[in-house]
């Protein structure tokens, strides 16, 4: 019989001792995604977001990466400025 019938993938990941560090992937990859999409509509390159940064491509490259969680809050604010947008945080 299968121990994880009826339960859900969070289990399954929670008693992996994984659930953290995969959710926080999920969600960098998920704003990486958006950044993308972002830049595509307003015909921005990484150099150019790197410019309006006023950083380095490679510093673009390590926000846009989805497999480093290591961003700061300060980092995507002026990440979202620079696109013209927002940043909004919320607990759900």
């Amino acid at each position: 019989m299968n121990p994880y019938s009826g339960s859900n993938f969070d289990d399954f990941l929670a008693e992996e001792g994984i659930l953290e560090e995969v959710s926080a992937r999920a969600l960098k990859r998920l704003l990486a995604l958006q950044l993308s999409e972002i830049m595509a509509e307003a015909q921005m390159n990484k150099s150019q977001l790197a410019e309006h940064l006023q950083t380095s491509r490679s510093q673009v490259d390590r926000l846009l990466d989805p497999s480093n969680t290591a961003v700061t809050l300060d980092s995507l604010d002026r990440l979202a400025r620079a696109v013209g947008k927002q940043l909004r945080i919320e607990f759900a």
